[in-house]
């Protein structure tokens, strides 16, 4: 199905001035919904499962009303997603804003749910970027996590690092996403922790302070050497199964963050705190000083995006 084109929110009189809001981060295996208050609180929050990867026949309106069909009776209240919920995948095709990307940019390319749907509201677009080498990336669902962080960010600090399954660094200038790169770190910890030959060396996964810091003290090294070198640990007894977990965990977040994070200066890490807790240890490592910001910097993005559409529409 082709992408429906980008329209601006209509928000009906009784609306302006209120930027009440039920908030979707819709991503591949989760879906986390906030209900907002006219200032932008978390009213109440609720976290599921239900990504878009578990919703059959494209029944995403269902899953919407299973998880927040209550909050769907205030009709005044507009529903605004993002995520994976805007690709190809999901409901319906939120194209991506091309960097720099502003604020205004992202919320005037808004992309209204099916008139089929039953719910009134928009998802957002994702952002795309061309690095210096001239390869693309894309992003869903972080954009709008920087927006909800942006007021937040010390006049020194001008990188990002928005830990997860596929980490992201962003560089901002002017309050806009000029460039960013993607990094699959958790993903490719995943593979090898369940289903490599040093699942074989992995024996539980209580964090261990001292073998998550000797992984990362090889992440300026070949990667691809170090990871059989964690084999050969385990043989000779150098790192026990106790602690390979967090070993091999070290070593690929180290090793993003010895090429990603080493040349940016300050860097503001937003995400939940246990992976914003690894990366800025990481961090710490190589002498980089990271300030770590909210875990609902989604809400308060898509609050910011709602309330730039009001503005912008009056």
């Amino acid at each position: 199905m082709p992408p429906r084109r980008a329209t601006a929110p209509r928000w009906s009189a009784s609306e302006r001035g209120a930027t009440a809001l039920i908030a979707l981060d819709w991503g591949t295996s989760s879906l986390r919904a906030f209900r907002l208050d006219d200032d932008g609180a978390v009213l109440e929050r609720r976290e599921t499962d239900r990504g878009i990867l578990s919703v059959r026949n494209g029944n995403f309106a269902a899953v919407l009303l299973e998880v927040a069909g209550d909050w769907l009776r205030h009709d005044r209240e507009p529903l605004l997603a993002s995520g994976m919920i805007g690709s190809r995948q999901g409901w319906i095709e939120a194209p991506y804003v091309a960097c720099p990307a502003s604020i205004d940019q992202i919320a005037a390319s808004l992309v209204p749910l099916p008139a089929d749907a039953g719910v009134r509201g928009w998802i957002v677009p994702g952002v795309n970027c061309r690095r210096a080498g001239g390869e693309p990336d894309v992003m869903r669902g972080e954009e709008t996590q920087i927006l909800g962080v942006l007021g937040e960010l010390p006049a020194d600090v001008r990188s990002l690092c928005l830990p997860g399954t596929h980490s992201k660094w962003a560089s901002l200038s002017d309050g806009r996403i000029t460039e960013f790169s993607t990094w699959m770190t958790g993903e490719v910890f995943a593979v090898l922790a369940q289903h490599s030959i040093l699942a074989r060396t992995i024996e539980g996964n209580v964090f261990d302070a001292a073998a998550f810091d000797a992984g990362v003290a090889r992440g300026r090294e070949p990667l691809l050497r170090e990871l059989f070198a964690l084999r050969a640990r385990g043989l000779f007894a150098e790192v026990a199964p106790q602690a390979a977990h967090s070993f091999l965990s070290g070593l690929l977040i180290g090793t993003e963050c010895a090429a990603a994070g080493t040349a940016v200066g300050r860097v503001a890490l937003v995400g939940s705190r246990r992976l914003t807790g690894l990366y800025a240890r990481a961090l710490e490592k190589f002498g980089v000083d990271t300030i770590v910001l909210t875990e609902d910097a989604a809400a308060r993005g898509l609050y910011n995006l709602a309330t730039r559409a009001r503005r912008n529409e009056q």
